[in-house]
């Protein structure tokens, strides 16, 4: 019921062949296979990924990284001895990495080439409080999947039924059954709209007469407490802000798109 919020490199398998010493290769390769050569650009690029990762630049990740690019030539070097280079699934396969490859280094490049002003971002700051609202709520809610099951449980909570008893008996929420249906503080926007509707009406302490439906199910919701909300800083968001304009700009983009594209 909760829309998000606004706001390895494995080890190698030694010893599986005799490999040329890395000290006998030129400046460009790191080893060689089987005199199939690895080359250095390939030993950087997976250093690179391990320490944006948060492995250490040492000596001991780059010789691991070393052996598993050894193991892993050796790995492809046995698989087009036995023809799988040829087999359709594996060549789909290969199809769908190089183009995840090309969409992945399109969007890097989009991101380079499209700064956005810190004026941009305080606007989008200023929209997206604007749009949390000045309030947070603390709510509860036992998720049901029909309207006749949360009919039944407001009937048993007028009873004098316990509401976090009978989350943890009856909802379907696993995220929240345990706590006893709590959603703990959060704006109202965070929900989608029927139960952001039906949260907002309600005052501390009461709970929703009539079941309240959502793409998720059947809602029974309790309102715990309300505060004043206190939005981060624009500094502390200022990162997340970037990228909510970025994936809107590259999103408008990639429409423009397939709208040129002509799609036979």
């Amino acid at each position: 019921m909760r829309l998000t919020t606004f706001f390895s490199v494995p080890l190698a398998v030694l010893g599986l062949v005799c490999v040329t010493s890395v000290n006998a290769q030129g400046s460009g390769t790191v080893a060689k296979v089987n005199g199939v050569a690895i080359p250095q650009s390939r030993l950087d690029l997976v250093i690179k990924a391990a320490t944006a990762q948060g492995q250490p630049d040492s000596a001991e990740v780059k010789s691991a990284l070393r052996e598993n690019l050894i193991t892993e030539e050796i790995l492809a070097q046995e698989a087009i001895k036995k023809g799988l280079d040829r087999n359709p699934d594996v060549l789909t396969q290969i199809d769908l990495a190089r183009q995840g490859i090309l969409i992945r280094a399109y969007q890097a490049d989009f991101m380079r080439n499209n700064p956005i002003s810190d004026s941009d971002l305080r606007k989008e700051y200023e929209s997206v409080k604007s749009q949390m609202g000045d309030k947070e709520y603390k709510a509860r809610h036992i998720l049901v999947e029909t309207e006749q099951e949360a009919k039944d449980l407001i009937a048993a909570l007028k009873k004098g039924g316990a509401f976090e008893k009978l989350a943890g008996e009856r909802s379907i929420d696993t995220g929240s059954k345990s706590n006893g249906g709590e959603l703990g503080w959060s704006s109202a926007a965070v929900y989608v709209k029927p139960f952001a509707d039906a949260l907002t009406k309600l005052k501390k302490g009461e709970t929703t007469s009539q079941p309240v439906q959502t793409p998720f199910g059947w809602h029974v919701i309790r309102l715990e407490d309300v505060r004043t909300a206190v939005p981060p800083s624009f500094e502390e968001v200022k990162q997340n802000m970037q990228q909510r304009v970025l994936q809107r700009k590259f999103a408008a983009m990639v429409e423009s798109l397939r709208k040129n594209a002509k799609v036979e």
